[in-house]
């Protein structure tokens, strides 16, 4: 599971904006949210004819498999970075 995502905004002109984001106080707060989510998702995958425990299995491998990930986008002058660790 990702620890920490890292955020960076070069912006031209100015200095770069960084931010350093916790995972895991992130997902107590937003805790609510996630079980309405997963309840949604069980939901949809019995309308679909879906297995359940292998769309959450699916799900969960996609999760752990994020940290390392990087995605740069970058539009005219503008940057942004983030890093998942």
């Amino acid at each position: 599971m990702p620890q920490l995502v890292t955020v960076k905004v070069n912006r031209p002109d100015r200095r770069p904006l960084r931010f350093w984001v916790p995972v895991l106080p992130v997902t107590l707060l937003l805790f609510p949210l996630v079980v309405l989510v997963v309840l949604a998702a069980i939901v949809a995958c019995l309308v679909f004819r879906i297995g359940v425990v292998r769309a959450l299995g699916a799900g969960w491998r996609v999760i752990s498999a994020l940290p390392g990930a990087r995605f740069d986008i970058e539009q005219g002058r503008l940057a942004v970075l983030v890093a998942i660790r």
